[in-house]
């Protein structure tokens, strides 16, 4: 028996509502509130929420002597299509691109994340 279930993902960030737009885009959800808390709405429910944090620093990858922390692993059905779509959203390759099972990129604010073909 679990002792309890997934709320939500919540990512620190400069600024939630530009990062919460970013995934909006990329998940095709709506953005939800303003100021320090901003949530991503997408059919089927709550997919992630974004907070403010001061002094926000960015994940280094890859890097061994600091950790990632965490990253999301969003799974698409044409991984060139999807790169294509991140980057014009203003994401960045955090490796050479061009595998066929996963790509590796950076959110506006630096967070890791794969494209993971389907």
């Amino acid at each position: 028996m679990a002792l309890a279930k997934l709320g939500v993902v919540v990512l620190d960030c400069p600024d939630p509502r530009a990062l919460a737009g970013f995934y909006a885009e990329v998940l095709g959800g709506a953005v939800e509130g303003e100021g320090d808390w901003v949530d991503v709405k997408v059919p089927g429910g709550q997919a992630l929420a974004f907070q403010r944090a001061p002094g926000f620093v960015p994940p280094k990858w890859p890097a061994p002597d600091a950790s990632q922390q965490l990253h999301l692993d969003l799974v698409v059905e044409d991984l060139d299509t999807a790169e294509k779509g991140v980057l014009a959203l203003g994401a960045k390759p955090l490796a050479e691109q061009g595998g066929s099972s996963f790509r590796v990129y950076a959110d506006p604010a630096g967070h890791p994340f794969c494209l993971c073909a389907d």
